[in-house]
């Protein structure tokens, strides 16, 4: 069994290529709901079918305007906020090794950004938290 290496999970703008810049943690989360079907006849025990299901990921990183050249950045968690928040439009990520060896796995799906914020602390490294929250399929590839 191979280990996997964090640094080599990242999340992608599908449509660009792009890499979210200075992202350090990144979580995808995937989730089935079921829907309850308990009835007078479960003897007590509740019972449950299939229901919906919905995809999230959470990143959260260093804060920055510009490269390490000074160079204005294209990706950086303000450009998100800029293109797809205030808009109010969606994306296609995708979260994974996109860059892999055979058998990686890389999930891609349509994602909105619900949530951006920015800490900045005394004397501390500025950092951004961004959340995204699916709409339709998400896909897994195995390369």
């Amino acid at each position: 069994m191979a280990i996997l290496n964090g640094t080599s999970i990242k999340v992608y703008d599908s449509g660009t290529g792009i890499l979210v810049a200075f992202a350090q943690n990144g979580t995808l989360n995937i989730n089935h709901s079921l829907r309850e079907i308990t009835n007078k006849e479960s003897n007590g025990f509740k019972e449950s079918l299939e229901g919906l299901r919905d995809f999230s990921i959470e990143l959260d990183g260093a804060y920055a305007w510009t490269d390490a050249a000074g160079s204005a950045l294209t990706n950086g968690a303000d450009d998100l906020l800029n293109s797809y928040i205030l808009t109010r439009d969606s994306l296609t990520v995708k979260f994974g090794n996109v860059a892999g060896a055979t058998g990686d796995t890389v999930y891609q799906g349509r994602v909105f950004l619900t949530a951006f914020s920015v800490s900045a602390g005394t004397e501390d490294t500025a950092t951004y938290s961004l959340s995204l929250e699916g709409t339709g399929a998400i896909t897994q590839t195995v390369s």
